[in-house]
């Protein structure tokens, strides 16, 4: 195991776990907020009821990684070279942590992980039992949920593990989990699109690139914006379906493999992170309405009015809490116009609505937020690289988002978290609590 992750976790604990215990037992009383019927009736959305340290969302800048904005993340993470995207390892080490990793400390977790990368061939053998036009989230959710088998905490706790200790077996499933999931995802990306094979790893690239390899897109750059995809979509607090759906999960102390797979499944809504497959797909009518160029400014105005008046969204735009542009869609937009991406007609397309979605949006006035989402902008950097197969891209999100899940769940067995189980009221009992 990664010494420096777990010696840094095992520092941090017993003090997170006094304060969490003074609250609890001095401060509990404290009212955070108003549970009213329209919580209870729309989603229970901004509810302030759940407790996240590895990252917050605050609706104007978008989300902090332990306190790091996304850009102040790219910047001090380390990196495999100078002008290369940051380890999106050394960001889970961040989420884990709470402290910046060095050099070295990346260096030892990516050997950690590369030594912990052979899935086992059952898991192959399930996946294989899958006809391959499967969508790939349903594969991806049979692979992890398989490879429970491996669960080191499920094995510690049926001999009796103290609960003090839930976080060190907790810990281990995390990093053979992360290890492995590149692993399986390529897998899929290959027997679903590619006829089939295995590629191995290769020793001498690093988690991501590796993942980028194993689908067969050997390319330098593809392996760098991997780096960055992986690292934006880490984590995202803990409110959104499939960190929420972890959680509960986990709460009834599941291991980390059947967690995250729960998660796995949440984040397979066009809600939630299927939506960069919607993206994608409305952007492609989109051209293909326009001849398949790139379509005016004029032209963009006109589909979004037709989306909009046939009572249909425009996917990519909005957000459940942001109120501003999605500083993950403004990382790719960035990274897109510093490669000089903006000839490619499917990227050109994506800056084009940045320029005329938000406006409309505005002047339709329906829209909580007019911006642009990460999803609006991911699709398009993938076709860039020859990666077209849009059913394929939530299994990319899930590869990133399964490190904010792992990461929480740590912490949710080091601090003894509860079982999550709030209670429900019936729609009369709303009518009387409204006076009705």
């Amino acid at each position: 195991m990664s010494t420096s992750l777990k010696s840094r976790l095992a520092e941090k604990i017993p003090a997170w776990r006094a304060d969490v215990r003074t609250l609890a037992k001095e401060h509990g009383d404290v009212v955070l907020g108003e549970a009213t019927v329209g919580k209870a009736l729309t989603g229970m959305r901004g509810l302030k009821a759940l407790v996240c340290d590895t990252s917050y969302l605050d609706p104007m800048e978008g989300i902090r990684f332990r306190g790091y904005t996304i850009p102040e993340s790219r910047a001090a993470l380390p990196k495999p070279a100078a002008g290369l995207e940051a380890y999106p390892t050394g960001l889970w080490f961040l989420l884990l942590t709470g402290d910046l990793p060095t050099e070295a400390e990346v260096a030892e977790l990516e050997a950690d992980l590369a030594s912990r990368a052979t899935v086992p061939d059952y898991v192959f053998a399930a996946l294989d039992a899958l006809p391959t036009d499967t969508h790939p989230m349903v594969q991806f959710s049979t692979a992890i949920t398989v490879m429970s088998n491996e669960s080191k905490f499920a094995k510690a706790y049926a001999e009796g593990l103290g609960k003090g200790d839930y976080w060190q077996p907790t810990l281990e499933d995390a990093l053979d989990l992360i290890a492995r999931l590149p692993v399986v995802a390529a897998y899929i990306y290959r027997r679903a699109y590619k006829g089939g094979g295995r590629i191995e790893a290769d020793p001498n690239k690093d988690w991501g690139a590796n993942f980028a390899h194993m689908m067969g897109v050997d390319n330098a750059q593809y392996e760098d914006l991997m780096r960055l995809y992986l690292l934006i979509h880490t984590d995202h607090e803990g409110g959104n379906v499939s960190a929420h759906t972890s959680h509960v999960v986990s709460s009834a102390l599941s291991d980390v493999y059947l967690s995250v797979a729960a998660g796995i499944n949440g984040l397979a809504g066009p809600l939630h992170g299927l939506a960069n497959q919607e993206c994608l797909k409305w952007l492609n009518t989109l051209m293909a309405h326009f001849g398949g160029n790139v379509p005016t400014e004029e032209q963009v105005r006109e589909y979004a009015w037709d989306t909009l008046n046939a009572r249909r969204v425009i996917p990519g735009f909005g957000h459940a809490v942001l109120r501003n542009t999605d500083p993950r869609y403004i990382a790719q937009r960035e990274y897109s116009l510093a490669k000089g991406m903006g000839e490619h007609p499917v990227v050109a397309t994506v800056h084009r609505l940045f320029d005329v979605i938000p406006g409309v949006l505005k002047e339709h006035g329906k829209a909580k937020s007019p911006w642009p989402n990460v999803d609006a902008h991911s699709g398009a950097l993938q076709v860039y690289y020859g990666v077209t197969e849009a059913d394929f891209y939530t299994v990319l999100f899930g590869v990133s988002r399964a490190m904010g899940i792992t990461s929480q769940i740590v912490w949710d067995r080091a601090m003894g978290s509860s079982l999550e189980r709030p209670k429900s009221v019936t729609v009369a009992m709303l009518k009387e609590a409204a006076g009705i």
